[in-house]
C-alpha cells in the first residue's frame, strides 16, 4: 500500500474519524483508524457503539488495508509541514513522510476491526443550517448525568 495525500485534507479526514475512538476500548482494534486504499482513500473509526468514515483523494500507487493507532495518526498529521503526505505500508510498520519530516507507525491487528453497518435508506434532505438550529433548540433540555443514558440524547422522529 502507498499513496500520496495533501495535509488538509489527510488532517480534516483523521480528526472527524478519530473522534469515535474509544477512550477505553474493549479491543485493541478499536484504538485504530482502518486506511482502506483502493479508488480512493477510506478512513474509518469505531467505538462499536459510533462509526465515523471519511473519503481523501489521494495519489494511489498501490493497494492495500491497515490498521493504525488513530490517535498516534492524528497527532502526526497535526505536526506534518503542509506538504505532499506520503504513506507506505513496509511490513508491519507505516511510514508516513512529508518534506524532511518522517514518523513510523505501528500497525494493529486487522482481523478483528468491525465492519461497518450499511447506512439506511435517505428519506429526506434539508439544510444543514435548519438541522443544527432546530437540535440546539432541544438541546438544552438533555440530560448531563451519564448514569440515565436515555436521557442524556435528542430523540428525533422522521416521517
Amino acid at each position: 500500500m502507498k499513496f500520496i495525500v495533501e495535509r488538509e485534507e489527510l488532517v480534516d479526514a483523521v480528526n472527524w474519524v478519530a473522534r469515535s475512538l474509544s477512550n477505553r476500548p474493549i479491543k485493541t482494534e478499536l484504538l485504530g483508524i482502518l486506511i482502506d486504499v483502493d479508488t480512493s482513500i477510506t478512513m474509518v473509526g469505531s467505538d462499536l457503539e459510533t462509526s465515523t468514515k471519511a473519503i481523501v483523494k489521494a495519489d494511489i500507487a498501490s493497494k492495500g488495508k491497515v490498521l493504525v493507532p488513530g490517535r498516534l495518526l492524528a497527532e502526526i498529521a497535526r505536526s506534518l509541514p503542509n506538504k505532499p503526505i506520503t504513506f507506505n505500508l513496509d511490513g508491519t510498520r507505516v511510514l508516513v513522510t512529508a518534506g524532511s519530516a518522517k514518523f513510523t507507525l505501528p500497525t494493529l491487528p486487522l482481523q478483528e476491526f468491525p465492519n461497518l453497518p450499511n447506512p439506511p435508506e435517505t428519506i429526506g434532505v434539508f439544510e444543514s443550517e435548519t438541522f443544527i438550529e432546530s437540535v440546539n433548540q432541544v438541546a438544552v433540555a438533555a440530560g448531563r448525568d451519564d448514569s440515565l443514558l436515555t436521557l442524556t440524547g435528542v430523540n428525533i422522529n422522521i416521517k
